[in-house]
């Protein structure tokens, strides 16, 4: 498994948002896995129906249990 220093790449980010006085969200994501196989692997999202397995549900599927930061102008709100 390959452990990433968020720190440090938060850090990273943070520098060029503020540097471009950007406005919106940072959010995390998961690597080498999709964000969808992330919830259902960690019990943050079960499928119910056929239509949560679909291509069309799956390359939209998002979680809001994905950590995120909000920027305005470049700063953390």
């Amino acid at each position: 498994m390959l452990w990433i220093r968020v720190s440090t790449y938060l850090s990273k980010a943070e520098n060029w948002i503020l540097g471009n006085r950007l406005s919106g969200v940072l959010t995390s994501y998961p690597i080498d896995k999709s964000v969808y196989d992330w919830a259902i692997d960690n019990e943050l999202f079960v499928p119910t129906n056929d239509t949560q397995k679909s291509a069309d549900f799956i390359q939209k599927f998002t979680s809001a249990s994905q950590e995120h930061f909000h920027y305005e102008n470049g700063n953390r709100e």
